[in-house]
């Protein structure tokens, strides 16, 4: 590609040497600090076993009924050996910890910091802090054995594209997908199959990634029985792809 007419300035041609090397420094440190949240969440995480990731919105309260419903369902897979992991903040985060909290096994927070919204809920056995999203995002996907998504916005949306994509195109091997609430979740889904599969912008099987699920005994029924069929442990092919998610 011809750039020439165009002003691109490298890091070295900027005149300003104490400038420049004040850039260099800063986006070196930055580097070690995403370095380090990787290495935490590793040595703290790799040992967990088997594990559910629950995602869902920051604002829903106590007395919502999905609240109650988290807490349920986070208390039996607790019981059932399943390590929670959640978001560490408030609403259904909280509720997923604190149902695990209650139950046999661990509750994992990661949590992240945010100008709103973000308040560390009490009930976390381990917790991780994290300020970048991406590396949050690994320790979602790395340790989890199934995915239980609740009502949520934009986080919770983005959280729950970014699993399908990546079992979509083959980085990580296909677990349970759980969408908890069929009045949230229908429409969503009706627009997925009108607007993506129909058009042929996603394939048709492909809308078998998610099952929608009521009843928080179904949930945790729904990820026994699958893994009833499939070795919960990966293959060392499927270790390898997760490096490089």
């Amino acid at each position: 590609m011809n750039d020439s007419g165009k002003r691109i300035l490298k890091l070295r041609q900027i005149t300003d040497k104490d400038k420049a090397t004040a850039l260099k420094a800063r986006e070196s440190w930055h580097m070690f600090t995403i370095m380090a949240e990787f290495i935490e969440s590793t040595e703290r995480l790799s040992a967990l076993g088997p594990a559910v990731t629950i995602f869902g919105s920051a604002r829903i309260s106590h007395d919502n009924p999905y609240y109650q419903d988290c807490v349920d369902v986070a208390k039996r897979l607790s019981d059932e050996g399943f390590a929670v992991i959640s978001g560490g903040g408030p609403g259904i985060m909280e509720a997923a910890n604190r149902g695990a909290f209650d139950g046999a096994s661990a509750s994992v927070g990661l949590n992240i910091e945010l100008p709103h919204e973000q308040k560390t809920n009490p009930w976390q056995n381990i917790s991780l802090n994290f300020r970048h999203f991406f590396a949050r995002k690994v320790s979602f996907v790395k340790y989890a054995d199934a995915y239980v998504i609740f009502p949520g916005g934009f986080g919770t949306l983005d959280e729950l594209m970014e699993v399908l994509t990546l079992m979509q195109t083959g980085k990580t091997k296909r677990i349970p997908v759980i969408l908890v609430g069929t009045s949230f979740w229908q429409g969503f889904l009706d627009w997925i199959r009108l607007q993506l599969a129909d058009k042929g912008l996603i394939e048709d099987k492909d809308l078998n990634l998610v099952q929608v699920i009521d009843e928080p005994a179904n949930v945790v029924d729904a990820i026994f029985a699958f893994y009833e069929a499939h070795d919960i442990e990966p293959s060392d092919e499927e270790r390898q792809r997760m490096l490089y998610l």
